[in-house]
């Protein structure tokens, strides 16, 4: 059957409020998809993506509203001191704590994603890094940790410093009795890598409920990296999902 689609390309911009309106668009349909997938949990749960222009200022979603109903016009912009300078609805004070110090520790990451997804929580209970198991595993090989100091609900600025030093250079954090994080330098590559983390941590819970799993050697897992984990692939992947979120509630493109 015929298309009138285009192939994959990676966006180029002619000003900044043209980027910054592709990264809101990219940020609602992140919080359409995350909803879609059940990566919801109350309020719990948050994407951030930094402001094109204004590079110590992000883009959150709402506190209270549902990710299944988030368009491009709800989005929050928040300062580098957490006040909300563009939104009128209140800010989940641990997106700011988390997301404000990774953005000012890391100037390459665009985007960040945390949410209470129900395989990644469980497997954050066993204080572990995901084991190179299968193809899409290898994309986090040698790129995630684990931050293991947990201590409460995240809401002192120091703990999201704590969470970022831990962080370091790497795509993607396993938060111990917590949940995921990842990160991207778009938002497609940071809303992917979160969805195919979570995915990642279920199919090793089943295979290791199943039996023994044996993992990929060393030499391939990181060749399989180079292949399955770099920032490119990582918003190539997005792509698919996000003509199908759209076209499924354009909606979310409400400005």
């Amino acid at each position: 059957m015929a298309t009138d689609r285009l192939p994959l390309k990676f966006p180029e911009f002619s000003s900044v409020d043209e980027e910054r309106q592709h990264r809101k668009q990219r940020l609602a349909a992140a919080f359409r998809l995350f909803g879609q997938f059940g990566f919801d949990e109350g309020v719990a749960g948050h994407i951030t993506a930094r402001d094109p222009e204004l590079l110590d200022h992000f883009w959150v979603n709402p506190l209270g509203m549902n990710f299944k109903q988030i368009r491009v016009k709800d989005l929050l912009l928040v300062n580098e001191v957490g006040e909300v300078v563009e939104g009128t609805w209140p800010l989940n004070k641990a997106a700011f704590v988390i997301h404000s110090q990774i953005h000012a520790a890391r100037p390459d990451v665009v985007a960040a994603a945390h949410s209470h997804s129900v395989h990644g929580r469980a497997w954050s209970m066993l204080h572990r890094r995901i084991d190179p198991l299968s193809q899409d595993a290898c994309a986090f090989y040698d790129d995630h940790v684990v931050f293991d100091d947990y201590t409460g609900a995240v809401l002192d600025i120091e703990e999201g410093k704590r969470i970022a030093h831990a962080l370091g250079g790497c795509k993607a954090a396993i938060l111990a009795n917590h949940g995921l994080l990842t990160v991207g330098e778009t938002v497609d590559a940071a809303a992917w890598w979160f969805i195919t983390l979570e995915r990642t941590c279920q199919a090793q819970l089943l295979a290791e409920a199943a039996g023994t799993a044996v993992p990929i050697d060393p030499d391939v897992a990181e060749k399989t990296a180079a292949q399955t984990g770099s920032p490119r692939t990582g918003w190539r992947q997005f792509q698919p999902l996000y003509e199908w979120i759209v076209a499924e509630q354009p909606d979310l493109l409400d400005e």
